[in-house]
């Protein structure tokens, strides 16, 4: 009889064993057991959702300056999060109408601060699709600071220097491209 009982039992819980996971384990990106490190909302591997702010900004080429002054800020993980966001997203060609040694510049440790402050001046939380943004709008900045929208002749500026030149939704925002880098007030 206890043959009977115990066979089962031990059965039972080795079944139960090895069908807990184990927390010390690695965490696995895929099948075949590549091992991924988990770093917070970026660190989410997921291929068939929306791509969120950042993974549309790292697939398109004339973003790459973008995507690496935000990974130098490390703002990939604020901005990979639910969101809502609007990113003001400058293209490559934006970003090399700044002064010679801008970007080098900021992209320099010491001046993480500066690079933060003037990427979270092209974010707003919340979000404001092309259509129905008004002429004269004010909205304001992740950084603290406002951004001025002017309508004229069917296009949409910003400060009344930058044009949004495209809009694409994503899965926690909008970005809407623009032609020039969004230059914060004097403090």
């Amino acid at each position: 009889m206890l043959k009977k009982f115990c066979l089962p039992l031990i059965a039972g819980t080795a079944l139960l064993i090895v069908s807990c996971n184990d927390n010390n384990a690695p965490a696995t990106g895929n099948q075949t057991g590549t091992e991924v490190k988990a770093t917070g909302q970026s660190g989410i591997q997921d291929n068939q959702s929306a791509k969120n702010v950042v993974q549309v900004a790292i697939s398109s080429k004339d973003h790459s300056t973008l995507v690496t002054a935000v990974k130098a800020a490390d703002l990939v993980d604020a901005l990979s999060n639910a969101g809502p966001f609007t990113v003001f997203a400058p293209t490559n060609e934006a970003f090399n109408l700044l002064p010679a040694g801008t970007v080098d510049a900021l992209l320099k440790p010491e001046k993480k601060a500066d690079l933060v402050d003037l990427l979270q001046y092209h974010v707003s939380v919340g979000v404001f699709k092309a259509e129905s943004l008004q002429d004269g709008q004010t909205i304001g900045e992740v950084n603290g600071d406002n951004i001025k929208i002017t309508r004229k002749d069917g296009k949409i500026m910003i400060n009344g220097t930058a044009t949004i030149i495209a809009s694409i939704p994503a899965s926690n925002g909008i970005i809407h491209i623009i032609d020039r880098v969004l230059i914060t007030p004097a403090k």
